[in-house]
């Protein structure tokens, strides 16, 4: 059977799929920009800003917040499986896979099903933090379904995106120019503070941006609201995302196994 077969690909991603996740959890520092200082914000921010941002919308500030941070973990620990990346690519680690018979495909959807468990565990330890400071989905109970998926869909986008530019930034630029945007996209949203809080001239930027529409999406979930128009640009930033970072992040990942 050939190396790059259909019939390999699915269990050969799922045993490098086993070795990533395995790294995370041995990784202080990815648990720490995942899970720990996500839900640090989510905490402070109810205790700073809830009552107002409560008060000022008619509806509990958590509906924002909490998606705001489930996706924030999502971002930041892409960062932090780059970081890795380009640490196994330096010690030669990806080298060593070029000499082994695996399908040359299976280790970039070896990192996204990693990604995808990261983030599904990630969303549900900060919803169930969200749940303990008063967080409730009023909608059908299903819908906790579609709310945990909306931050894995655009996570997995995300973090292909980040693969693809870690090839071209290096890790330290890296890890700078995703801190910078992450911090942006953070404070321009409108799960930080409602929409109608930021200057008029911003707003459009606020609304439209790719993380404001996957908040707004899991919102109108947890709300029990209509959220078709938003799960649908929620869903074609992931797709445009994804669509555009994938082949560079391919390519890259080939390059890096190839020996030097």
């Amino acid at each position: 059977m050939s190396e790059n077969s259909a019939a390999l690909l699915i269990p050969q991603t799922l045993i490098q799929s086993k070795r990533l996740l395995i790294h995370l959890v041995r990784d202080p520092m990815t648990l720490v920009q995942s899970i720990v200082y996500p839900a640090l914000m989510l905490v402070i921010l109810d205790i700073v800003l809830g009552q107002q941002v409560s008060a000022f919308s008619g509806t509990s500030s958590l509906f924002g917040t909490v998606p705001m941070t489930a996706l924030l973990s999502a971002m930041l620990g892409s960062v932090a499986g780059a970081v890795t990346l380009g640490r196994e690519w330096d010690a030669g680690i990806l080298a060593r896979f070029w000499v082994l018979p695996v399908h040359r495909a299976s280790s970039l959807t070896a990192r996204a099903a990693a990604e995808a468990a990261r983030i599904l565990s990630t969303t549900a330890a900060i919803t169930a933090i969200g749940f303990l400071l008063g967080f409730g989905f009023e909608g059908q109970w299903y819908s906790a379904v579609l709310f945990v998926a909306v931050p894995v869909v655009f996570g997995i986008a995300f973090a292909t995106a980040v693969i693809a530019a870690s090839f071209v930034l290096g890790k330290t630029a890296l890890v700078e120019s995703v801190s910078l945007l992450c911090s942006l996209a953070m404070f321009l949203n409108p799960g930080f503070v409602p929409l109608a809080a930021y200057p008029t001239w911003i707003q459009p930027l606020v609304q439209y941006q790719p993380m404001s529409c996957a908040i707004e999406a899991m919102r109108a979930i947890a709300m029990g609201e209509p959220a078709g128009s938003s799960l649908a640009a929620a869903g074609a930033w992931s797709a445009a995302i994804f669509g555009i970072a994938v082949v560079p992040a391919y390519r890259g990942l080939r390059r890096a196994t190839q020996p030097r």
